[in-house]
């Protein structure tokens, strides 16, 4: 996929961290939870917030692997808060493979760091996977238009969030038709 301009966000690694302590304190009651809905839930919560805030909550860069979208630098913070204490990662038995859980072990995470916005975006996403196996979410995760675009390993624009796989009615056309039409006249 390719673009001529493109929205550029750094990465806020202090709020990536507390993210995925946070996700991971939600979901500590999930028996799914494991790395891969934890991938899924960072995604849809930059994704979501950008498109309803006009900026996500950790700047993360997301790219497409063949399970979904997930965060380029999610290992490195992953290693980083399993160094610091504060996560542990469980290997648990799950259906004919692996599941790897991560687990808070430290100090909870620092709310106070999310608006109050960022929190209701996360935790009604927690709430809308909860339950749902990884192969679910990804399956979810295959249908954003940004991953469906995106070549394998490639960067997802934060522009994508504001694509649809909605077909479009003839009302719809009709509007977007004149629009085009009073604008590019």
């Amino acid at each position: 996929m390719s673009t001529t301009q493109r929205v550029a966000f750094e990465l806020d690694e202090p709020r990536f961290k507390e993210l995925i302590v946070l996700i991971s304190e939600l979901c500590a009651d999930d028996p799914t939870y494991g790395s891969v809905k934890l991938n899924k839930i960072l995604y849809f919560a930059d994704f979501m917030a950008y498109r309803e805030l006009g900026k996500p909550i950790t700047g993360a860069t997301y790219f497409k692997l063949a399970e979904g979208p997930a965060p380029r630098r999610l290992l490195a913070a992953r290693r980083a808060l399993v160094e610091e204490g504060r996560l542990a990662i469980e290997h648990r038995p799950y259906f004919q493979g692996v599941q790897k859980r991560p687990t808070v072990v430290g100090p909870g995470s620092q709310r106070e760091l999310f608006s109050d916005d960022e929190l209701h975006i996360v935790t009604a996403i927690v709430e809308y996977f909860r339950g749902k196996s990884a192969r679910d979410v990804s399956d979810i995760s295959h249908r954003e238009p940004g991953w469906i675009l995106a070549e394998e390993r490639e960067d997802i624009p934060y522009e994508t969030a504001w694509l649809s796989q909605d077909p479009v009615d003839q009302t719809d056309e009709a509007i977007a038709r004149q629009m085009a039409d009073s604008y590019f006249r």
